[in-house]
């Protein structure tokens, strides 16, 4: 999912918001992942279909829920083939083969992206499509796509501080098959709807002891649904407590990662958080925040944390796409509240500030992330 900031608000004149990718980012990343196609050649926008009245939604209301937009981009290959050029068609219902391939194994691969780094969200979705036997979009397929998708559906982003545009990659076997093996034909959909904070209120957590998210040699590492449907009933018993997410661990108690984001550590001058050996995900917020939190000079580390170390903690914070930055306010552990620093002067709010200034041009981009919109 690429969240598209407040950043495209800042033009007045609304052919800005369109256009292509900055060429150095398709020329450095799509030649490192292979993005060549023999062939294939990236379409122009083409601006004629695109409805320039804004969308009349109460912004102010504004949570984290899908709301349909105008367009969706779409892009289908045959096993072992490339992807050919993709289209825009309007949002709405697609047609499913009941045998396909991710109705009936969950054959599919999802990415979460913020308006930087565009390209190391592709280079992962190859990863994690790779790991589930899939044909995936190249580099310059998977940026295109992002853009006509932003483009299309210009009049949904959300005025300045009322939210963001919410841009998701999905890949899924979409062609026919009854034994247990990878589908003979795979669909590419990129869609978009404008968002508010996943997370209403403070961020309350309690650590889950019975139910695992991933396990050694399984797809924790991906973005698949593999990884979802398992966490809806311990996400459910815990909201029913009041809790707002789940903290999970791995068998030998360390921590592991919240149901919808990683998590970091404050203690004296270390910030620490687990490392993503195969059973969490590499988020790419998370390595974000890692290469900040260098900048700002603080010590990071990745290192296996025992969940007793969360008595310890003077701060916790979670890092994704959809939450952004965000401090923890508590983690309840085996009845015990754990209470934590929150908000100005704290390490996860100078991260946050610094993340959010880039993502939306208030701070110059040093670090040369930024992907702008012409």
């Amino acid at each position: 999912m690429l969240k598209v900031s407040d950043y495209f608000r800042k033009w007045s004149i609304p052919s800005r918001i369109a256009g292509s990718i900055l060429s150095k980012v398709r020329d450095q990343y799509c030649r490192t992942a292979g993005a060549e196609v023999e062939g294939y050649n990236e379409p122009s926008v083409n601006s004629s279909h695109v409805n320039g009245k804004s969308a009349n939604i109460n912004w102010d209301n504004l949570g984290f829920g899908i709301i349909p937009t105008d367009y969706m981009y779409i892009m289908n290959c045959s096993k072992d083939q490339h992807f050919s050029q993709g289209t825009l068609t309007p949002f709405g219902k697609i047609e499913m083969n009941p045998s396909s391939g991710i109705l009936n194994y969950g054959q599919d691969s999802k990415w979460a992206h913020p308006t930087v780094r565009p390209e190391q969200n592709a280079m992962r979705m190859k990863v994690g499509s790779k790991r589930m036997c899939m044909q995936a979009p190249t580099v310059e397929q998977f940026v295109n796509a992002v853009k006509q998708t932003v483009h299309s559906n210009k009049r949904w982003v959300p005025p300045p501080g009322k939210g963001a545009m919410y841009i998701r990659p999905l890949l899924m076997g979409s062609g026919p098959v009854l034994g247990v093996a990878p589908a003979s034909e795979y669909t590419f959909i990129t869609y978009a709807s404008p968002v508010g904070n996943y997370h209403k209120g403070v961020l309350n957590l309690i650590v889950e002891e019975k139910f695992r998210r991933a396990i050694p040699g399984g797809t924790g590492g991906v973005k698949a649904v593999t990884n979802y449907a398992i966490i809806y009933k311990p996400i459910a018993e815990a909201k029913a407590k009041g809790f707002t997410d789940v903290l999970f661990l791995n068998a030998e108690k360390y921590i592991e990662e919240v149901s919808t984001s990683n998590i970091f550590l404050v203690k004296g001058n270390e910030t620490l958080t687990p490392p993503t050996s195969g059973t969490i995900l590499p988020g790419i917020t998370r390595k974000s925040i890692i290469e900040i939190t260098h900048v700002l000079g603080y010590q990071v580390k990745e290192r296996a944390i025992p969940v007793e170390e969360l008595f310890d903690a003077e701060e916790v914070f979670c890092t994704g796409t959809a939450v952004g930055v965000n401090s923890v306010n508590s983690i309840t552990y085996q009845d015990t509240r754990i209470a934590y620093k929150r908000g100005a002067g704290t390490v996860g709010q100078k991260l946050y500030e610094m993340l959010t200034g880039i993502q939306t041009g208030r701070i110059e981009d040093k670090m040369g992330w930024t992907v702008e919109l012409d």
